[in-house]
């Protein structure tokens, strides 16, 4: 190597590290990844710059439908963000570590904590397409386990107090929020009746296909972590009607207003959380 040339950095996640860095993403203390059809948020952000995951050395690209693949970095009510658009998942041949790369990047430059939201089926006949709901902890039912040996995930990786501050958001927006457990599956395929009576029997609210190898990562990373689930469509076996992605997308696009004012609202109760 010639002193003009730089160091190759082998690692995927001190790769995308320094790209995060040379394209100004730091100084940032809190995060949101965006589920299916949930991108709009990144739209409300003031100040806002767009990053094509494609300029992020390292950063994985989803080919899912509703999840455009960039990052926006941008300010609500004065507190700076950054927004991940789009996430990759298990089901489509990524690893544990690579679903969780961009989790132990952000931790690596400093953010404090995470809101992770997802599109997911209600395993409740009373909550409609459209719900809300605020994950206060979660089943991992998808065979990975995101942490090295080294690490350690003791008990929920949902902060109440960080969580909380959603709560607080949804009442000064004055939008629905429920709470439940998340129940994450490996997927693609949607569950079978069966599986969903497996799993009301197990105590979870929704069922989704992410969200619970992130939470896992970022709690261990050292980060507080939040989540919030868009109830998109009735579980197997309680509608009758057959599941689709397009459904999931629809209902997205139909909560998306209440969906970015809950986010809104509760940003700067989730800055004070990280604050303290």
């Amino acid at each position: 190597m010639t002193k003009n040339q730089s160091p190759i950095v082998a690692d995927p996640i001190e790769r995308l590290v320094r790209s995060l860095k040379q394209h100004g993403v730091d100084g940032v203390d809190l995060a949101f990844v965006l589920g299916s059809g949930l991108g709009v948020f990144a739209d409300r952000l003031e100040k806002a710059r767009a990053i094509p995951y494609a300029e992020l050395d390292g950063m994985p690209r989803s080919a899912v439908p509703g999840h455009a693949g960039r990052l926006v970095v941008g300010e609500i009510a004065g507190k700076r963000l950054v927004v991940q658009q789009g996430r990759v998942h298990l089901y489509e041949g990524w690893s544990e570590r690579e679903v969780t790369r961009a989790i132990r990047a952000f931790a690596a430059i400093g953010v404090k904590g995470v809101v992770l939201t997802n599109a997911a089926g209600g395993l409740h006949a009373e909550w409609k397409p459209g719900t809300l709901m605020r994950v206060t902890d979660h089943i991992n039912q998808q065979g990975a386990a995101p942490l090295l040996p080294r690490e350690r995930g003791s008990g929920t990786p949902y902060d109440a107090e960080f969580g909380a501050a959603l709560t607080k958001g949804a009442k000064e927006a004055r939008v629905p929020l429920e709470a439940g457990v998340y129940a994450g599956l490996l997927g693609p395929t949607y569950e079978t009746p069966a599986e969903i009576r497996m799993l009301r029997w197990a105590g979870a609210d929704a069922v989704g296909m992410s969200t619970v190898a992130e939470a896992m990562t970022a709690r261990a990373a050292g980060m507080k972590v939040a989540a919030v689930s868009c109830i998109t469509n009735l579980a197997a076996g309680i509608s009758k009607e057959p599941l689709s992605h397009a459904e999931v997308m629809a209902a997205g696009k139909a909560v998306a207003t209440r969906f970015c004012k809950l986010l809104e609202k509760s940003v700067p109760h989730l800055a004070d959380a990280v604050a303290r």
